[in-house]
């Protein structure tokens, strides 16, 4: 199983959008996903048409209360899952505040579950606290969504840096496996010379940073696209809501290669082993 932890501090930057629209791409594709919404704004799941009920376990419960991962788990469709989140999460940051190894929570509550998936994603809070923190201590890898804009690669340092101490301190298998853009406008300048930024800054530093050196920087560009925009109202994935549009076709590309990118992987672990 692939776990990904979809991240970035700054909001705006289709984090929450890549999560959900990729979850369903790999899902299209036959394979069995869970999405896990670790964002107290509770937009993955909203997207998605779930929406956790009073009574009922949702992220908060299981970070913060004795609620399972299968107990709080909800089944879009036959091959996608996710465990939902609501406002109520805003408060874990302070609930965990004096729990003692608060970090591994969320790691814990995924190795007691029984039930496997292909892929597991977690589509992050636009902030670096505890929460960001127990996702990038539960996966192995880590998904950067990035908008080509300038603004968008302030406090890219910071943020590597946060993953990189957490790689080092508390989850050494953690890497950046991916960069992907997103709300890509081609017939802009400004957007092609800060894709070539981005990617100068990765190429320049993999030689010198372990947790990121094997990052692919993916191919596809996810376009800005109203239909994007609308689907979350509808309480549907872009495959639903527009399957023809750019938005779908976009999602499928950046499914295709991260399925690719699995393969390969995977054969390189046979390989090694043999």
């Amino acid at each position: 199983m692939r776990s990904i932890a979809v991240i970035n501090q700054k909001g705006g930057v289709g984090k929450t959008t890549s999560s959900v629209n990729l979850s369903a791409a790999l899902a299209d594709r036959g394979h069995r996903v869970c999405l896990l919404d670790l964002d107290p704004q509770a937009h993955a799941s909203l997207h998605l048409g779930i929406t956790a009920i009073d009574g009922e376990a949702s992220m908060y419960e299981v970070l913060c209360g004795d609620a399972s991962m299968a107990q709080a788990r909800r089944r879009v469709n036959d091959r996608l899952c996710v465990v939902p989140s609501n406002l109520d999460l805003a408060a874990a940051e302070l609930e965990l505040a004096g729990e003692v190894g608060r970090e591994m929570i969320l790691r814990d509550k995924l190795e007691d579950d029984d039930e496997s998936f292909d892929y597991l994603i977690l589509d992050c809070p636009p902030s670096l606290g505890v929460l960001t923190v127990n996702a990038l201590v539960a996966v192995n890898e880590v998904f950067l969504p990035l908008q080509p804009h300038f603004l968008a690669l302030h406090g890219l340092s910071k943020l590597l840096r946060t993953v990189e101490v957490v790689s080092r301190r508390l989850n050494s298998h953690l890497r950046l496996s991916g960069v992907m853009l997103c709300m890509y406008d081609s017939n802009t300048r400004l957007a092609a010379e800060v894709s070539t930024d981005i990617t100068d800054f990765f190429l320049a530093s993999k030689g010198s940073r372990e947790f990121y050196r094997s990052a692919k920087f993916f191919e596809t560009r996810v376009r800005r696209n109203i239909r994007l925009a609308e689907a979350p109202s509808f309480g549907q994935s872009i495959f639903q809501y527009a399957p023809d549009s750019n938005g779908a076709v976009d999602y499928q590309s950046l499914a295709e290669e991260v399925i690719a990118q699995t393969s390969t992987a995977t054969g390189a672990a046979v390989k090694a082993a043999a």
